[in-house]
């Protein structure tokens, strides 16, 4: 493995194929929860995936049974109690959103088991998604106490559409996988035992396609997502603004204590 990809501590790497790199997202013993280290991570992942001339498709997912189960209780901790740690994990948030649309490397994510936070983020803005039937995908800003910013008013309404956008981001009711393919929030929805082979196979057709061809299609699709920008910005700001209010210190508790939120 290149150089790239040595400082990585919460993502790993595998070559399965020519051309296509797996990440593999890791926190073992959190169901790969995105901490601090990870949160940065996957913000800088995708400028060192578009820079590698080996790499012509990537694959994510995540480590074991779960694809990520969230940001970690410690890092919301932080963002909560600290205004610079608030403000650079919020660039981070913007990063991870805005690099991975602009790369020009194609996506696929492979998802199963739990997928929330940050890691939901770079899968259902992979270029394709893939999940099992049994996948819980869950928006939980709100749940958390904040609004629903990242990647959710960027691209939830262009997926799925509005009434739905709205319906599971206000509720944070999960979705499992057979629905999220049925109203358009992922590309496929396949058994856990064909997950990892489906999406190396269309890791590896994109891989061995028309790279520039592929490369500009992607470029120029993304411009509806860019498009949302503003919608993306004020969603962001949003929630970062949340996090300094009661509604996130008690989502936060609650959480912690594994009990219903009491907002007031």
């Amino acid at each position: 493995m290149s150089d790239r990809y040595a400082r990585y501590e919460r993502l790993k790497f595998e070559r399965p194929a020519d051309g296509v790199l797996r990440i593999v997202m890791s926190n073992p013993g959190k169901l790969n929860a995105a901490d601090v280290v990870m949160h940065r991570e996957l913000a800088e992942i995708w400028r060192d995936v578009d820079a590698d001339p080996d790499v012509r498709c990537a694959i994510l997912t995540g480590e074991g049974t779960a694809f990520s189960a969230g940001g970690d209780f410690g890092m919301i901790e932080q963002i909560v109690d600290d205004f610079e740690v608030r403000a650079r994990v919020m660039r981070e948030a913007r990063d991870i959103v805005m690099n991975i649309i602009d790369c020009q490397t194609p996506v696929v994510s492979s998802m199963r088991g739990v997928a929330v936070g940050a890691g939901l983020v770079c899968g259902l803005l992979a270029d394709v998604s893939i999940v099992t039937p049994d996948v819980r995908i869950i928006d939980g800003h709100t749940r958390l106490g904040v609004a629903a910013g990242d990647h959710a008013a960027i691209v939830w309404p262009l997926l799925c559409g509005m009434a739905k956008a709205k319906y599971y981001l206000l509720t944070c009711d999960p979705l499992n996988g057979a629905e999220a393919e049925r109203i358009g929030l992922v590309s496929l929805c396949v058994s856990d035992g064909e997950l990892d082979g489906k999406a190396l196979e269309v890791a590896t057709k994109l891989a061995n396609g028309a790279t520039r061809a592929i490369a500009w299609t992607k470029h120029a699709l993304n411009h509806w997502l860019r498009t949302a920008g503003p919608a993306f910005d004020a969603s962001l700001a949003l929630e970062f603004l949340g996090f300094t209010g009661p509604e996130a210190a008690e989502g936060l508790a609650s959480h912690k204590e594994k009990r219903k939120p009491k907002f007031t």
